[in-house]
């Protein structure tokens, strides 16, 4: 039988980090990225593959769903996101079948990253961002020792076609919402 990790287990190694001090304050999420312009383009590790992936290579293969998730280490996850990352893994072949690429990216480092994949049995990619600087680019905000969750969808030729940034009253978009949010046109 498969374990689930959940955010009341007892073990706290690695919690207390450099990435939970830098994180630690409350910063809203600011995010001023409007539908239709560029996203900022970056480049990080997909620990499912050992690859790095550059979110402008994956244009021409179909829109890009991006969503940042809040895992605060291998072994505690955010309870609004342990749920959604559940459901994001079960919507992983609808969004491969509409021709989208769904990124995970996390702040947790490639090794805590690699036992996430591994617990949670991951069907898409997980990019790791210890040094939160993509969470940064996309102003996702952060709070108690981790960037907050948001999601984007882009189309093929970089430009925002939808986003969805952490609140209280609205943690994460579901994955029907970010299916629905997919542009209709195929790659570029």
């Amino acid at each position: 039988m498969m374990r689930l990790p959940t955010l009341s287990s007892n073990n706290f190694s690695g919690l207390l980090n450099q990435r939970f001090w830098n994180n630690f304050f409350p910063v809203p999420a600011t995010n001023q990225l409007a539908i239709g312009q560029a996203v900022p383009d970056f480049e990080l590790p997909d620990v499912t593959t050992g690859q790095r992936v550059r979110l402008t290579s994956l244009y021409p293969q179909g829109p890009v769903i991006l969503a940042f998730t809040r895992i605060f280490t291998e072994h505690q996850y955010c309870p609004f996101c342990l749920p959604h990352i559940k459901a994001l893994n079960e919507a992983a072949e609808q969004f491969q079948q509409q021709g989208a690429t769904l990124l995970l990216i996390a702040s947790t480092d490639e090794v805590q990253s690699k036992k996430v994949v591994a617990d949670l049995g991951l069907k898409m990619p997980l990019l790791s961002n210890p040094s939160c600087s993509v969470f940064r680019r996309y102003q996702t905000g952060q709070a108690l020792g981790a960037p907050l969750p948001a999601q984007f969808v882009i189309d093929t030729a970089g430009k925002l076609q939808f986003k969805h940034v952490f609140s209280f009253f609205d943690h994460n978009a579901s994955p029907a919402t970010l299916l629905s949010a997919l542009p209709t046109s195929g790659p570029a």
